[in-house]
């Protein structure tokens, strides 16, 4: 059965553990653009997570809007429109420009753009639900001594949600990193996207194809690892409500 594969194990192990620079420019550029997209995904999703649970309309619907459309297309769709669609349109041609030593293409930049609005969608819902089990409690002690809500929220709600954010945080974290798979679709050559190059000059499809998954094992198994410190960090501390309300209401009541 395996025969028939046509398997070659010295090309398999010289690239695996000699990988060509080609590679690891790949393995680079997944790890870049996971990271810079979370980043954004994770602030933007916050902000929108707050416009979500206002008060008014003009703010909620929007932001339900956003999340509605976001989770409910492919990211492999909206990757096309953005790159696609946004050019286009002529709002943005997406030039070419140098930052420091990375080049960041066109397309790198659509695909930054599609990936962290596809991840603040998902993220609002995570700090929605993380902001919504803290008890309302301590947001209405907060004010009662004269704190403003946007104070009591920065200082005494959104670090308690932190730690409620943090198991679904490193969950999107690992979906972000497979999720870069999919940027070979519009000329990204991260990881997938550099083997499928070489694919198409040696042949070595399976060979080449389960070093991809290796490297996408090692990377989602280092955050899952990094993921479990923070949480064992975060668990042997404790947050002294009452200290902070006290302690830094005298500074937000005007």
């Amino acid at each position: 059965m395996f025969g028939n594969l046509n398997l070659d194990p010295e090309f398999f192990i010289r690239y695996l553990f000699n990988p060509p620079e080609i590679i690891l420019a790949g393995v680079w550029i997944t790890i870049w653009v996971s990271v810079v997209s979370m980043v954004f995904g994770v602030v933007l999703g916050l902000f929108v997570a707050l416009a979500r649970m206002s008060q008014h309309w003009w703010l909620s619907k929007p932001a339900r809007a956003y999340i509605w459309f976001w989770r409910g297309t492919p990211v492999l769709v909206q990757l096309v429109l953005i790159y696609t669609g946004v050019a286009a349109s002529g709002l943005y041609l997406y030039p070419d420009f140098d930052l420091g030593p990375i080049h960041i293409s066109g397309a790198l930049q659509a695909a930054i753009l599609a990936l962290s609005l596809n991840e603040s969608a998902y993220m609002a819902e995570i700090f929605r639900a993380a902001i919504g089990a803290i008890e309302k409690g301590q947001g209405e002690a907060a004010q009662a001594i004269g704190m403003r809500p946007s104070a009591a929220m920065r200082w005494i709600i959104l670090p308690q949600a932190a730690r409620i954010v943090m198991p679904p945080l490193g969950n999107e974290i690992t979906l972000m990193i497979k999720s870069t798979s999919l940027l070979a679709v519009i000329g990204v050559r991260e990881l997938f996207g550099t083997l499928q190059s070489l694919n198409a000059a040696t042949f070595r499809t399976f060979e080449l194809f389960a070093i991809a998954a290796i490297w996408y094992l090692l990377l989602t198994s280092i955050t899952a690892l990094l993921q479990r410190f923070i949480e064992h960090r975060l668990a042997r501390q404790e947050w002294p409500v009452e200290v902070n309300v006290t302690s830094i209401a005298s500074e937000n009541r005007r």
